[in-house]
């Protein structure tokens, strides 16, 4: 793990460095530019602003995505076991994406209000359509002569489907997962712009009415953190579930 993090750690560093020598070397006011030294000391300072505002979109978060996942699994199962839905649904799904997010959250407001729900219809709109793709996919992709083996010994469509075809699809299933799992935390934020009582997304506009850049910028590292570990979780979950993938793949990686 630590081979694989290095990297990515020394170049953030780097560019941390740099950030900081510009940011002195300019004399940059905080109002247009503030050092990281800055940011990481005012983001301590309001930390229990900052997490009473984290609570809340780590709340929606999980909620709009749970929902999105039962909604994603459902109509993917659906789609594999009926070739017509598959042909009905599939143009649906690619239209979904269409729709400008921009212009359909203010219409949720408008309709649903400032509570929970329409945070939670706009998290599921960007998150729905990643993971329901992944899962089709992963279901059409089923080795086939697998489920022509378990036909020839009678087995039903749901015991192919639930010994081939639902194993099979899991490994795109996590890589979809983890594809939505970062646009849900974006989604949140964006519907907390939208509207919304508390929140990260809340938090940032009104330090950016205040012009104070430097909080701003502090929740943008609470909600990149938030990001990651929920990345980083999608990982420990796949080594549950599909833990012979991942042996597989461990030990081709180390060969």
């Amino acid at each position: 793990m630590i081979r694989r993090l290095w990297p990515a750690a020394a170049l953030v560093t780097v560019l941390l460095v740099v950030w900081q020598v510009a940011v002195t070397v300019a004399g940059a006011r905080p109002q247009v530019l503030p050092s990281p030294l800055r940011v990481v000391e005012q983001g301590w300072a309001f930390r229990a602003e900052l997490w009473a505002n984290t609570l809340p979109t780590v709340q929606v978060t999980l909620i709009g995505f749970t929902v999105s996942m039962v909604l994603a699994w459902a109509a993917a199962v659906a789609v594999d076991f009926s070739p017509w839905l598959r042909r009905a649904l599939t143009p649906l799904l690619v239209a979904s994406q269409t729709l400008p997010v921009v212009a359909i959250a203010p219409l949720l407001i408008i309709w649903f209000g400032f509570g929970l729900l329409p945070k939670v219809l706009v998290i599921a709109l960007v998150t729905f359509f990643p993971v329901a793709v992944g899962l089709i996919e992963g279901f059409a992709a089923t080795d086939r002569s697998a489920t022509a083996l378990l036909r020839s010994m009678g087995a039903s469509r749901w015991q192919r489907f639930r010994y081939v075809r639902l194993p099979g699809a899991l490994p795109s299933f996590f890589t979809a997962l983890r594809i939505a799992i970062t646009y849900a935390v974006t989604g949140a934020i964006f519907a907390e712009y939208v509207g919304a009582r508390a929140g990260l997304g809340i938090f940032m506009q009104l330090q950016k009415n205040q012009f104070r850049t430097d909080l701003v910028l502090a929740a943008v590292g609470v909600t990149a953190v938030l990001s990651v570990t929920l990345f980083a979780l999608t990982f420990l979950l796949q080594r549950l579930v599909t833990p012979w993938y991942v042996a597989d793949h461990d030990g081709h990686g180390a060969r």
